[in-house]
């Protein structure tokens, strides 16, 4: 008896007490309890049809994400919901499944809003931050669920700032912060925080050749997603300003041969912005002969020479701001005040 009292008690003072841990230890610990019913699980699931067994679901992957608000808005990577038909969301120490609903995305900006259907007795949403004064050098806490093992710390620094990478809507996403907090599979769409246990950023993707992290982490920066969120919530989708146009794919452009600067304007809107101000797209004769459209040069003195640059010029401004055109006709240059108008 007394030798099994003493093997306790050697095992139990061989366990350093939570006061002889460092002060930063301390810290990182009480930031994930605080912040580990905000992050959840989702689950994203395509519902078809088999001939055999009629109705069937099936799995499409699998992300993080964290509560938004106590309605119980859930947010995430687009990337993460892309193709499917009904999503399920877990909590930290909650064997419930809650099913919820796509409310709306931002594929440009790899952003997704879910509802849940039915929420826990208790909804813990995220402490907000700003990404506007983050430095480099400074600590960064992630938690996800890097390859389905749910709720994962990991720790680093901001690596770097104002990182330009592509996304999955075409165009590329500005501002990213890089970190070498280990990301991983299943660590899109939940959340980069800073030593204060505040959300800086969305984690959304790595760059690394052999697909597991290589201190490349990347997140959407949490001013980016203060911005588009309640959008979602409200619209459904993005309110931005735009000039109703189509402009030709850089891959036609390279079969053509052309090289010249510019977007060329493949259609225009007639009642989009542009089509008011009287720029032309492509056109086609009897024969079947195409005519190049108007080539559009610049933006308000802004050079512009593919989608990427249109898009992230117009972020600039709001619906019923004017700017000025300066777009090519044939061998004429010319300019034009036009006013934007929503998408």
């Amino acid at each position: 008896m007394l030798k099994s009292l003493l093997i306790v008690l050697s095992i139990f003072l061989a366990i350093p007490a939570y006061s002889q841990l460092l002060e930063v230890e301390q810290k990182t610990i009480s930031l994930y309890k605080e912040v580990l019913p905000s992050v959840v699980n989702v689950s994203n699931i395509k519902v078809a049809r088999n001939f055999f067994e009629g109705t069937v679901e099936i799995p499409q992957g699998a992300g993080s994400g964290f509560v938004w608000d106590k309605s119980g808005h859930i947010v995430t990577n687009f990337h993460v919901v892309h193709g499917g038909n009904d999503f399920v969301v877990t909590f930290h120490n909650d064997p419930k499944q809650y099913h919820a609903k796509l409310v709306g995305t931002e594929p440009k900006k790899d952003i997704a809003v879910l509802k849940l259907n039915e929420s826990p007795a208790t909804l813990s949403p995220i402490k907000v931050g700003s990404s506007k004064s983050l430095q480099v050098g400074q600590m960064t806490l992630a938690i996800g669920s890097p390859f389905g093992l749910d709720h994962t710390l990991t720790t680093g620094i901001v690596s770097a700032l104002g990182r330009k990478i592509d996304g999955f809507g075409g165009v590329k996403i500005h501002d990213m912060i890089q970190t070498d907090a280990a990301i991983n599979m299943g660590n899109s769409g939940g959340p980069l925080l800073n030593s204060s246990g505040q959300l800086i950023g969305m984690n959304t993707m790595i760059f690394s050749t052999s697909g597991s992290s290589a201190g490349l982490g990347f997140a959407v920066p949490v001013d980016t997603v203060s911005y588009i969120v309640p959008q979602l919530i409200k619209y459904q989708r993005v309110i931005r300003p735009g000039l109703g146009i189509g402009i030709m794919p850089e891959i036609a452009r390279e079969r053509l041969g052309i090289k010249s600067k510019g977007v060329i304007l493949s259609f225009v809107d007639e009642k989009g912005a542009a089509g008011k101000a009287g720029l032309k797209g492509m056109t086609q004769d009897r024969r079947g002969r195409m005519y190049l459209g108007d080539v559009i040069l610049s933006v308000d003195g802004k050079e512009v020479n593919n989608l990427d640059d249109i898009f992230h010029v117009l972020e600039g401004y709001k619906i019923g701001d004017v700017v000025v055109l300066k777009y090519q006709r044939e061998d004429k240059t010319l300019e034009v005040k036009v006013k934007l108008q929503s998408l």
